[in-house]
């Protein structure tokens, strides 16, 4: 028995929250929507009219298809070329969910996605529909088939586990933005010390380059070896341009909620820098340059008036 229009509109009218709850699990937009698509498939087969809750039908499908998904990328990833970061999503992308509360904005930026890479499953689950859907443990703990108990001490455990890996309290979107303008102005000045200045003495820099594009595998650790690698990042070679096609338009952004640096070549996005500016100054810089991973942000950038870049680099 085939779904009706209004089964099909009932699942569509889900698709947004879907989708924003498989990113959170997979850190990945085009995991994420693989993931929906088989949930409709399931739904398509299933007896609609005896399903009495369709919401929590839905989302106990998904989350048990992210499950799989999760323990089997874990294996893929021991196997991946350098380091892995989340897929980036830019300001203006549906997927990124509801930004209503504090704890829904951080469950989706970048820095909390990719502290989530440390939890279980499991772990992972119920810290996102608990912190970023607000579903209640008995719900949760049916999703995931588990007692009530075991949901909340997954929850608490989730919470301590972020909490730990946290940078210090960041700051407001304009200090955030007064900051990035300077590390630019400091990047692109060719000397080193403006930018150790910037930065927190145990500032990182992680790229994930996929194995496509040259990234180091090692994560660059404190202010000086950071300074020194962004000072060569943004120091003009005819090299570079020829790697990414171009010399990519620099803008100032926002990605998962917090400031990001997008460099565009030819209207394609080739690397977004996400920063984790706290009150002590830049803790760390996430670079993704996986072309697999800004298929979507090329998308949803082209969807909207960027403006004028603030330079060329390269």
């Amino acid at each position: 028995m085939g779904l009706t229009i209004k089964d099909v509109n009932r699942f569509e009218a889900a698709r947004p929250r879907l989708e924003a709850i498989a990113y959170r699990l997979l850190g990945s937009a085009s995991e994420a929507e693989d993931a929906v698509q088989e949930t409709f498939l399931r739904w398509q087969a299933a007896d609609v009219a005896r399903i009495e809750v369709p919401e929590a039908w839905l989302t106990k499908v998904l989350t048990n298809l992210c499950l799989n998904q999760l323990t089997s990328a874990r294996a893929r990833r021991e196997t991946y070329v350098g380091q892995w970061l989340p897929e980036p999503l830019l300001e203006g992308d549906p997927m990124l969910g509801p930004a209503d509360t504090a704890e829904q904005r951080e469950s989706v930026s970048y820095a909390v996605l990719t502290l989530m890479e440390r939890l279980s499953p499991n772990e992972r689950a119920v810290y996102v529909l608990r912190e970023a859907f607000d579903y209640p443990h008995r719900e949760i703990a049916d999703v995931l088939e588990i007692t009530e108990a075991a949901s909340q001490q997954l929850f608490h455990r989730a919470k301590k586990h972020i909490a730990d890996g946290k940078a210090r309290t960041e700051i407001d979107e304009t200090a955030a933005r007064r900051i990035v303008d300077e590390f630019l102005a400091a990047a692109t000045s060719g000397k080193t010390e403006p930018l150790v200045r910037l930065l927190t003495a145990d500032a990182i820099s992680i790229g994930d380059g996929g194995g496509k594009v040259p990234a180091r595998a090692k994560a660059f650790e404190g202010a000086l070896a950071v300074a020194k690698f962004m000072r060569g990042l943004f120091k003009p070679a005819r090299s570079k341009r020829a790697l990414v096609g171009g010399s990519p338009a620099i803008h100032v952004t926002t990605a998962n909620g917090g400031p990001a640096i997008v460099a565009v070549v030819e209207g394609r996005v080739v690397g977004i820098m996400c920063l984790e500016v706290t009150r002590d100054g830049i803790a760390a810089f996430r670079n993704q340059v996986n072309p697999d991973k800004l298929e979507r942000a090329t998308e949803v950038w082209a969807a909207a008036d960027r403006g004028q870049p603030l330079f060329h680099a390269f």
